[in-house]
């Protein structure tokens, strides 16, 4: 099979390439940030459009360049095979059900420390302010920073309730969570992933860093394995420390659900075009 690039994949990687052009050159590196990544809903920064925009930004030339990378090499024989409209539609989806699944584990923590954090009885307007505090050092938030701003915003409030030790890690978990934002495009790409593994279960697949030849029946449940572990502990194997691993189990799952959907009823009789 010729390789070479589909439309789809094409444009594609066209719209992030000048996502990533415009993020690094217009307004200080800040204003694409600002505007089109993905924050948490209570977040001062979110807007909803960031739903969708936040799959066209990346966060690094590394990042771009490894997803667009993938993009090509499992998208093109994807699209291929089920056609531009089917190609998307994993795609999107992919990328909306790994928005999905990191914002599912992000409120699995956020709800209970929001029920701790009522029974300070702080205003919503406080409490909004306190876990919008940029407490970042370097590339970590950090304890002693929230506190320090947080005192002038107590005393401004007049809040004079005693914050125990239990309270203030909600606060500080509150602060974690809603701070943190999501870019790439790795979920819609792990969608795909997925779908080709499903099409090519005896295609041979390998990292670059572990250059060992693997199916892709089992490289692939290897890596949303390696990603729930990821998730769960902490400990990274080959993403970076700060990677939303969710969101690629998230997005793979996807993709197989709807490869497995269209599988069992047939794509010629669902085929798009």
């Amino acid at each position: 099979m010729r390789l070479g690039i589909t439309d789809a994949v094409k444009h594609l990687i066209i719209i992030n390439i000048v996502m990533f052009i415009g993020k690094i050159t217009l307004g200080g590196g800040q204003l694409f940030d600002t505007l089109f990544t993905m924050y948490f809903p209570t977040n001062n920064l979110f807007q909803p459009w960031q739903v969708l925009t936040h799959m066209f930004m990346h966060g690094s030339f590394t990042h771009i360049l490894f997803n667009m990378f993938a993009l090509w090499m499992f998208g093109t024989p994807v699209e291929q095979r089920l056609g531009t409209k089917k190609f998307l539609f994993i795609y999107f989806s992919a990328g909306f059900g790994a928005l999905l699944f990191q914002l599912g584990y992000y409120y699995y923590d956020f709800i209970p420390a929001m029920q701790t954090v009522s029974e300070l009885g702080m205003d919503k307007s406080l409490l909004n302010q306190i876990i919008n505090i940029d407490a970042l050092d370097g590339n970590y938030i950090r304890g002693e920073i929230l506190q320090q701003k947080m005192i002038p915003l107590l005393n401004e409030y007049n809040y004079t309730n005693n914050i125990g030790e239990q309270q203030f890690r909600a606060l500080f978990d509150l602060n974690v969570i809603n701070r943190s934002a999501m870019v790439g495009a790795s979920g819609c790409i792990m969608g795909i992933l997925a779908a080709f593994g499903m099409m090519n279960p005896n295609a041979k697949l390998m990292l670059i860093f572990l250059p060992i030849p693997i199916k892709a029946k089992y490289f692939i449940p290897g890596l949303i394995i390696l990603d729930v572990i990821s998730a769960f502990t902490g400990q990274s194997f080959f993403s970076p420390s700060n990677t939303a691993y969710m969101a690629h189990v998230g997005g793979a799952i996807i993709g197989f659900l709807i490869m497995w959907y269209w599988k069992k009823n047939s794509m010629d009789k669902y085929r798009w075009n």
